[in-house]
């Protein structure tokens, strides 16, 4: 995986950190209380449980720019469309795109086969080069770091419904990419075999 990292991509391959998480959907019992001259705005403790909603995350370190799609499930089916638009909306150009994700059961080529006709499926498998994080090791994965991110900036509040969620989350990726906001990522493979050394063969 940190290979992955290092190596030399030639124009047309792209590097692609993919990872998803959830979020619950809450709704206000009682409505707030705006802020007013010395006085914060006010929410009540209690709160509607709206069920929940899932995200899937892109990152593309070397470009400093990343997607998030919002969904109600986290499905192979989902999975699917969410990698076609990887290739066909978002890099319809590049030749190869190494994927960079953990190895849950729904990440899979499988997922292609099962959503999609065979000659889609495989037109899309062939751009696709996944690279899954060992086990215990999704921290590999920068994806993660910026999920950090967007929980920290965008997802500490409450969100009603899945259409106010999308479009909170959308005006943080526009905003991170029109910064090209992106992560410096220290831990190479030399550290790892000093840090990690209890994990190497022993000859």
């Amino acid at each position: 995986m940190l290979d992955v990292y290092q190596a030399d991509y030639a124009p047309g391959h792209v590097l692609v950190c993919m990872d998803e998480t959830h979020t619950q959907l809450l709704g206000e019992r009682h409505p707030p209380v705006p802020p007013a001259p010395g006085q914060p705005a006010r929410f009540d403790s209690q709160y509607e449980r709206r069920g929940t909603a899932n995200l899937f995350l892109a990152f593309a370190p070397l470009a400093g720019w990343r997607t998030v799609q919002v969904t109600a499930q986290r499905t192979r089916t989902d999975w699917a469309h969410f990698m076609r638009a990887l290739v066909d909306v978002h890099f319809p150009t590049a030749a190869r795109i190494t994927v960079v994700l953990d190895n849950l059961n729904t990440h899979a080529r499988t997922s292609l086969y099962e959503t999609f006709p065979p000659a889609e499926a495989h037109r899309l498998a062939r751009k696709l080069d996944l690279h899954f994080t060992p086990k215990h090791g999704s921290w590999l994965n920068m994806a993660e770091i910026e999920f950090s991110v967007l929980a920290r900036q965008c997802l500490q509040r409450r969100f009603p419904d899945q259409a106010q969620l999308q479009t909170e989350v959308a005006a943080w990726v526009a905003n991170r990419n029109t910064h090209h906001a992106t992560v410096h990522w220290r831990f190479t493979t030399h550290d790892a075999r000093i840090r990690l050394k209890r994990l190497y063969p022993q000859l």
